[in-house]
């Protein structure tokens, strides 16, 4: 039998997919050898669930003296727990784009590049990766719930850790996206913050449109300008799905937040995956 005829090429698809598997593997090692980021994973959720979420939590109820009238089914503590959630997915999936400006740098993405793997699965991999380390540090602050007075069932925490998977992935492509275009350390820190405090502070993650309003009395209660940005920003449906699965209460219904999540994970990664064509 000819030499030749003995070696077996892997099949093209199992090439792409071993090259996937590596480039997710790499990324998430090297986020759990990061010490800082898993010790901003823990004390980030345990800083505004414990202190933020206890502090203000009297002042969320109309009256905590004499004769209380609940404003919503829920305390102050339970509102913000999912977007705590939102803002640990949110800092670990930008953020790990990060690993896009050093493979840069350090030439390790131009050998990448030049490999059999597509540019597609390159991306995939790192985007992949990125999101597994953002759900796993959303996934700790669920640990929290009982400090939060917030009860699942293991179904819903199932739906709770899809929604975050979603959220993860379009937040990880937004992060590669940035990191496309901002080539340095100190530019991406500074941007991607100007990105991420903006999108958290205006989706009704801390603080509520009063739900017992309707749309058009919430216009004259709230300024117009701010309940305009809370309606057109996405991570508000992010936010709000994760409120519906987790305290059981929706302004928008948890189908309205999956789509605008697929929505966004497709045109970022479609964004982000035309960027690293042109790389």
């Amino acid at each position: 039998m000819n030499e030749v005829e003995t070696i077996r090429r892997p099949h093209p698809f199992m090439v792409q997919l071993g090259g996937l598997y590596g480039l997710w593997l790499r990324e998430v090692r090297r986020a759990f050898r990061d010490r800082g980021q898993l010790i901003g994973g823990v004390s980030r959720p345990i800083l505004w669930v414990i202190i933020l979420g206890i502090g203000l939590n009297p002042y969320f109820r109309g009256e905590v003296y004499g004769s209380v009238t609940f404003v919503v089914p829920f305390t102050y503590l339970q509102f913000i727990f999912p977007g705590v959630i939102a803002l640990n997915i949110m800092f670990t999936s930008v953020q790990s784009a990060v690993s896009v400006i050093w493979d840069r740098e350090f030439g390790y993405l131009r050998e990448v590049l030049v490999s059999p793997l597509s540019r597609g699965t390159v991306l995939l991999g790192k985007v992949l990766g990125g999101a597994t380390v953002a759900v796993l540090h959303g996934a700790l602050v669920l640990i929290l719930a009982r400090f939060a007075d917030v009860t699942f069932t293991p179904m819903q925490a199932l739906q709770a850790l899809g929604l975050m998977a979603l959220l993860a992935f379009a937040l990880t492509s937004l992060g590669v996206v940035i990191a496309n275009r901002i080539r340095s350390f100190e530019g991406f820190g500074i941007f991607s913050n100007a990105v991420i405090l903006p999108l958290y502070f205006t989706s009704s993650s801390i603080f509520p449109l009063d739900p017992a309003l309707s749309q058009a009395q919430t216009r004259v209660v709230y300024p117009d300008w701010l309940v305009t940005i809370v309606q057109y920003n996405p991570l508000t449906y992010a936010v709000d799905s994760l409120r519906s699965v987790l305290i059981n209460y929706s302004q928008f219904g948890v189908w309205t937040g999956v789509t605008v999540m697929l929505v966004c994970s497709v045109v970022f990664f479609t964004i982000a995956l035309l960027d690293f064509r042109r790389a």
